[in-house]
């Protein structure tokens, strides 16, 4: 090894750890989003692309050209129809479903930017991203349509697609799905606002669609153009789209292949996506990556309750799942799932937040698989590290960072940290943001010299794995020493009985904080004290709650992250009141 290769291995440590069939920088990324999906759709024509389970077992599915020829159609609705220009803004609000690729990838083909937006978003939500965004066209699952009447006059938006649940399914079955929702759950309001019916809209698509006008929507498109804005609550909590590039996410699909190796096999992988296409995490991994190589995509329209996926599970050969935490941890208490764990699963890969020990340890012992732990951001596109799979992960890990990204660990005093030492996240590479959409202070806050500060805590070893100690917004400061919560949670979560903890900081009246729990447990199965006693067995005595608080349940994002600054919200109010 030569003084340069020395230098390397010592700035970046995790070179070592790389699998052989790893690179150390990702190449031949495909320009724009648009070329990726191309490729993937001629590669694998005639396989399946989707498949979309409802919990009764009822599904619909499409093939890749299928995908591809009717995402051409839609590129055409919004440019022929609509009369959209390359970079305007359209924003999207479904669940996972059939029409979710089409529109995406239409939007993409379109040379438009796509606006990910929550379906279950509140009025005064949706209107802050809509207008903050800039969005002319809204294409909207037809379930939650009954907000957009209201605001829309508080908008750019002019056009609005509505899209049916069981859009692509065979007739009677979606007969019967759509009969259910309008006279049995009721859950079809009236629209009283002028709309396009999905349908409609790809009849006018193909109809305006002209020789040649596809490739004319992607001229001058390259790897720096906007392809999608992705709201996030970042450093100030109020909502802000990160800027992501098609370079930004068609390296970082790359960057997260080739981390898997021969795990992830082309043309042969089923994999579960029950987390929210809307999401960044689903959305690079799920629906660009796994796209990319051709696997079966099972679209669950929602993973909640978990029983929405037993016959997905059942019905299927599944071979990968995505989730969160939490998700990992419902199914676990699912007896139909430990009794029928899938025999034909080979990984899971987890992110979105902390994944406990516990957890990963019960799943690897029911399905005989592991859980590879991964980290990364909306403003990452989102994957920093990831494990690598073929024996060379470390459980409790985020893992490395993925190829030609660089991670750097700074302390409060601004110094990079030694090996072990706690310190701040700071990432580089391909994958990181162009900013936020028209914030440049809070842009130039988050990123300093091509560095993006994350806000969250970590140490790396001498290897060159770095393990997440917790957000820096969410540490608690007692007497003076810092306590993360996902220390706390770590050891409450190992308990028998708890399904779910969060923990969070509450004001002492003498100042400072104090450690508070929530925790949802099996009835009769745990109570306040043996926590506290566990908690003491197991942590110093400043970490140790002073209260536990058991509930039905705990606030979740929507791909089932505990918010901890909804609990912090609720506590003090209920302090307030109590005080009033």
């Amino acid at each position: 090894m030569d003084f340069t290769e020395r230098v390397v291995m010592k700035d970046r440590p995790w070179l070592a750890s790389y699998p052989s069939e790893v690179p150390h920088e990702v190449g031949g990324a495909p320009e724009t989003l648009p070329a990726l999906i191309r490729a993937a759709a001629a590669k694998y024509s005639k396989t399946t692309a989707f498949t979309q389970v409802m919990p009764n077992g009822m599904n619909g599915s499409l093939t890749y050209a299928q995908v591809d020829k009717l995402s051409d159609q839609f590129a055409s609705y919004l440019r022929e129809t609509l009369k959209l220009s390359a970079g305007d803004r359209v924003a999207v609000q479904m669940p996972n479903c059939l029409s979710y690729p089409i529109v995406a990838f239409g939007i993409l083909k379109a040379g438009c930017v796509l606006v990910n937006t929550n379906p279950l978003y509140t009025a005064s939500e949706m209107i802050h991203q809509f207008s903050d965004s800039g969005a002319k066209a809204l294409v909207v699952i037809d379930m939650f349509a009954d907000r957009v009447a209201a605001v829309l006059p508080k908008t750019q938006i002019k056009n609005i697609v509505t899209v049916k649940i069981s859009e692509y399914f065979p007739a009677v079955v979606g007969g019967v799905i759509r009969v259910t929702q309008k006279f049995w759950s009721r859950s079809l309001p009236k629209i009283g606002f002028t709309h396009t019916t999905f349908k409609d809209a790809l009849a006018l698509g193909a109809k305006t669609q002209k020789s040649g006008s596809l490739d004319a929507y992607l001229k001058g498109l390259d790897s720096t153009s906007l392809a999608a804005l992705q709201y996030t609550g970042g450093t100030t909590g109020v909502s802000k789209g990160a800027m992501l590039s098609h370079g930004n996410l068609s390296t970082n699909t790359l960057q997260m292949i080739s981390m898997c190796g021969d795990y992830m096999r082309p043309g042969k992988e089923i994999v579960v996506t029950a987390l929210p296409l809307y999401h960044i995490f689903a959305f690079t991994v799920n629906l660009l990556g796994f796209f990319h190589i051709g696997a079966k995509n099972l679209l669950v329209p929602s993973p909640r309750p978990p029983s929405n996926l037993k016959r997905v599970f059942e019905n299927y050969k599944v071979t990968w799942m995505t989730g969160v935490n939490t998700l990992f941890n419902a199914l676990l208490n699912e007896r139909w799932f430990i009794d029928s764990p899938p025999k034909n699963l080979r990984a899971s890969a987890a992110g979105g937040m902390a994944l406990h020990a516990s957890v990963s340890e019960r799943w690897r012992k029911v399905t005989g698989t592991p859980i590879v732990e991964g980290y990364g951001l909306t403003e990452s596109a989102p994957v920093l590290t990831f494990n690598p799979l073929g024996g060379k992960g470390k459980d409790g890990t985020i893992g490395i960072p993925v190829p030609s990204t660089e991670i750097k660990l700074v302390t409060e005093k601004g110094k990079d940290a030694a090996a072990g030492e706690p310190g701040e996240i700071l990432a580089k590479g391909p994958q990181v943001m162009q900013g936020y959409w028209n914030q440049p202070d809070e842009s130039a806050a988050t990123l300093k010299g091509g560095w993006l500060s994350t806000g969250d805590i970590a140490t790396m070893d001498t290897d060159g794995y770095f393990t997440i100690v917790d957000r820096k917004k969410d540490m608690i400061l007692v007497s003076g020493f810092n306590v993360y919560p996902n220390e706390v949670e770590e050891q409450i979560a190992a308990i028998d009985g708890i399904q779910e903890v969060g923990v969070i900081g509450v004001p002492e009246s003498q100042g400072g904080e104090k450690v508070k729990a929530f925790v949802v447990a099996e009835l009769n199965k745990t109570n306040e004290a043996t926590v506290i006693a566990h908690c003491r067995e197991n942590l110093a005595a400043y970490k140790v709650p002073s209260s536990v608080e058991f509930v039905s349940e705990l606030p979740k994002s929507p791909i089932g992250k505990i918010l901890r600054r909804e609990l912090r919200a609720q506590e003090i109010s209920s302090i307030s009141r109590k005080k009033a």
